[in-house]
Parts: C-alpha cells; structure tokens; sequence
C-alpha cells in the first residue's frame, strides 16, 4: 500500500493498494477507514485536491462500500 501524508484540517493521510482498487483514509480524530473498489483516477483525484476533506465528502463518502479498520 502507498501512503501519503496530506495537508487537511480532516485527513491526516491516504493511502492506495493498487492490486485491490482499495482506498484507506486516516482522519485526525482517529479513525481509519477502508473504501472498496475505487478507481485509481479518484486516488489520484484526491490526493492533488485543493481540499481533501470536500473532496472526500463529495466525491468518496457513501460512494463506495466501506469499512471502519481502527
């Protein structure tokens, strides 16, 4: 899985496992999360997002089929 530190006042970091299709979301209060089958344009989308948190709201949240990990 790749990881990526982002600058957010939400998401501490993103991370990518390419063979899956699966996205993992790090959140500063603490939870981490995994989204089922998103395409890798949409990792990429988020990753250079102006504001990763509306970008998350918008375009990941309820979009894809997910699962709290932590």
């Amino acid at each position: 899985m790749i990881n990526n530190m982002v600058l957010s006042t939400e998401i501490e970091w993103i991370g990518y496992e390419h063979k899956r299709n699966m996205l993992q979301v790090e959140f500063i209060a603490g939870p981490v999360y995994q989204y089922d089958n998103v395409p890798e344009k949409i990792y990429e989308d988020f990753l250079t997002a102006p504001s990763h948190g509306r970008f998350f709201e918008s375009n990941i949240k309820g979009k894809f089929l997910s699962r709290k990990i932590r």
